[in-house]
């Protein structure tokens, strides 16, 4: 399974220091977790939260799911404390919030690096201006394996309101994602909030989806299964992926230049849009 392939349609956000919530985690069906120092954790708890998020990550109790820590950020008395503790358990990745510039990820690096740890990947937060003006080069990087839209804390730097349809936020949305398909690096939408508001959810699940974005970052258990129902392929599209593969390869073989199925013309670009629905559900069944 290549990178971008792999299954991040919902990842969950859990907070490191509840003991609780670690162990409700391995059996939420979330493609991946990120335990959480930052955020969701009170200052005189982070280093205990750092320990269990060490011990979550060793632990081998959570599958197939893939595993990273959101540590703090380098410009506080935490951050580089928990890149180095994140080192020695190996997550796939360390999540990094506010990054604005490719040099802060060189310095994430290069702290994992020191540590042991060149084969953890970095996926930084963007949820600023700055970061906004400086994302390609931030996507470009190559220990960079994803981005994260920080949707809250960018929309309070926009001083801007998070209304329905987000269309305060949909213009750099769109430039994120622009940044991660020309460095071909995965991107995730970011949280949403009202977690009783499932209408609400699934519309901007639907929203991120149709947008173009790998999956969600999310805040509650409950939003798992709508959304990695969204960002699965259906029964249907499958079904279309296989009769459009099957028409085209039928084609070239008898000499036909033009291919229809459903009454649709296919190209090539059709062709390799549905293998990749093919592989992206394959990726799926191989997870679950």
């Amino acid at each position: 399974m290549t990178d971008d392939l792999r299954p991040r349609r919902s990842v969950l956000y859990m907070p490191a220091a509840n003991e609780r919530a670690l162990e409700k985690a391995q059996s939420i069906p979330a493609d991946a977790i990120i335990f959480d120092l930052e955020d969701a954790v009170a200052p005189e708890a982070k280093p205990d939260a750092r320990t269990k998020a060490v011990a979550a990550v060793q632990s081998g109790l959570y599958g197939n799911r893939e595993l990273t820590i959101r540590c703090n950020g380098l410009d506080t008395e935490w951050g580089s404390d928990d890149i180095a503790a994140a080192a020695g358990a190996h997550p796939a990745a360390v999540v990094i919030p506010k990054v604005d510039s490719v040099d802060y990820v060189e310095r994430v690096a290069s702290l994992l690096d020191d540590a042991g740890a060149s084969d953890v990947m970095i996926w930084p937060m963007i949820e600023t201006p700055t970061a906004m003006f400086n994302v390609r080069e931030i996507a470009a990087h190559p220990r960079v394996a994803v981005l994260v839209m920080g949707t809250n804390d960018l929309a309070k730097e926009l001083r801007s309101p998070l209304v329905p349809g987000r269309h305060p936020l949909v213009p750099h949305l769109a430039t994120a994602l622009l940044a991660a398909r020309e460095a071909g690096k995965v991107i995730l939408d970011g949280v949403y909030n009202d977690v009783k508001n499932a209408d609400g959810f699934e519309a901007e699940c639907r929203q991120g989806m149709e947008m173009g974005f790998d999956g969600k970052t999310l805040i509650h258990p409950s939003q798992v299964e709508p959304a990695n129902a969204m960002w699965a392929p259906s029964a249907d599209d499958v079904d279309y992926a296989e009769r459009v593969i099957a028409a085209f390869d039928e084609a070239v073989a008898d000499g036909r230049g033009v291919v229809t199925v459903d009454g649709r013309m296919i190209e090539n670009l059709h062709v390799d849009n549905a293998r990749r629905v093919l592989a992206t559900a394959a990726a799926i069944a191989a997870l679950d």
